[in-house]
């Protein structure tokens, strides 16, 4: 088959969905990513055909000049500073997403979730879609949390009732692109969607987080499906890192993402914290310059990018803004985690990781040198966080990953029948 992808070309999404996609290039499927055009270097490192969109909108280095400006950000100001950037992509999305499909003869495509106009203009065209959730699953189900709030898990009426308002409030602050959509929808006589959260694929929707990874839940949709990390290490580009630097003591291994990574003042407290600990602290910088941070206590290894999975095979904890791909990626080794969540989803991911006792979190305004310094000593002296991650690891590990989200992808795109799940997260 001739698949189409639809992503947003930010790094926390892109290597999922092209690890996803080279499982299905091995399948002996053909894939396009339909992307803006700075996607073209990623896609071209993974050895993905890239078809540009956008190019008016979008010259180069555009993206990477709104993620330095996101990166100074946090909390509702970044968030709505990304829903302004979906928005803006929707936009290009729906005027060329359609007839670009058609004219590619794509047999199905695989749409981000948060790409939200992938599954409208799918539909236009024709061709059925499935839905990919590189980050945590955007839902309304008033038992959890909203992914977007540093909020616990709880079982009563009062959380429930505390969600329903979070709901609304994500509701509130999305509502121009859930317009611009249901405008377009109208204009093609498709039925109007009631928010960002009402679009997934009726075929299927994989998801990389495993069913370990999440609060209990009464309902979950028939067609949704916890494939496990989307991992394949071949699609990255190659990372050089001064292994030699290496001394014996315990790594604690940071990296606060690509995205809201320019808050240096959080770097220097993680460096500071580390020295005061017989450990040794690897800043990863998400792209951003060493040089950037000055001299650090402790004299921390720091880099620009980093190899992530081979730091984390030896490190003993992870220091984290808690985006997924970082925290799945630290647990699939059994490394607990010390959660730093910024915006977006990552307070979702913090939560878990801290409900499901793999680590610890630290809200932003509340991060100090002593704060951080006393969970560090906690998380490496407790062996209880360990043997959580140790069981998140094994969760993972029989998870499926890749092969099973191809799978059920095959499967949807092949038969244009909603594919069942067989995995389910156990009830409350």
């Amino acid at each position: 088959m001739h698949l189409g992808l639809v992503c947003p070309p930010m790094h926390g999404h892109m290597h999922p969905m092209f690890s996803l996609a080279r499982e299905l290039q091995r399948r002996g499927h053909r894939i396009s990513a339909l992307m803006l055009p700075d996607a073209r270097e990623k896609c071209a490192a993974a050895g993905i055909d890239h078809v540009p969109i956008g190019v008016a909108e979008y010259p180069a280095g555009r993206i990477q000049a709104d993620v330095e400006r996101l990166g100074l950000m946090s909390g509702p100001k970044a968030l709505d500073f990304t829903l302004e950037l979906i928005r803006h992509e929707v936009a290009v999305q729906l005027r060329e997403l359609p007839g670009l499909m058609r004219e590619l003869q794509i047999d199905g495509i695989l749409t981000d979730q948060v790409s939200f106009a992938g599954g409208t203009s799918s539909e236009v065209a024709g061709i059925p879609f499935v839905t990919v959730c590189n980050a945590l699953m955007l839902d309304q189900d008033t038992q959890i949390p909203p992914l977007a709030m540093h909020w616990s898990y709880r079982n009563t009426w009062w959380a429930r009732l505390r969600n329903r308002f979070g709901y609304r409030i994500l509701k509130y602050l999305s509502r121009k692109i859930t317009r611009d959509i249901n405008a377009f929808r109208a204009a093609h006589n498709l039925p109007s969607h009631r928010s960002t959260f009402d679009w997934p694929s009726r075929l299927a929707t994989v998801a990389q987080a495993p069913a370990a990874f999440d609060f209990p839940r009464d309902r979950i949709p028939p067609t949704f499906h916890y494939a496990g990390p989307f991992v394949d290490p071949e699609a990255r580009a190659p990372r050089p890192f001064p292994f030699e630097r290496l001394d014996g003591r315990p790594v604690v291994y940071a990296s606060m993402g690509t995205l809201q990574n320019r808050v240096t003042e959080q770097f220097r407290i993680i460096a500071s914290a580390c020295a005061q600990l017989p450990v040794q602290a690897v800043l990863a910088l998400g792209g951003a310059e060493p040089s950037t941070l000055g001299p650090l206590p402790g004299d921390p290894i720091v880099v620009s990018y980093a190899p992530q999975l081979e730091l984390l095979r030896r490190a003993a904890v992870t220091i984290t803004h808690a985006g997924l791909n970082t925290a799945l990626e630290s647990l699939s080794c059994g490394v607990p985690l010390i959660a730093i969540p910024i915006t977006n989803d990552q307070p979702g991911v913090a939560a878990r990781v801290e409900w499901l006792g793999a680590g610890e979190r630290i809200l932003p305004r509340l991060l100090t040198v002593d704060r951080l310094k006393t969970s560090l000593e906690r998380v490496l002296s407790n062996p209880s966080y360990r043997t959580s991650a140790a069981r998140l690891q094994a969760a993972i590990e029989s998870s499926g990953g890749v092969r099973s989200a191809a799978d059920v992808v095959e499967r949807a795109v092949s038969t244009r029948q909603p594919v069942l799940a067989s995995n389910s997260r156990p009830a409350s």
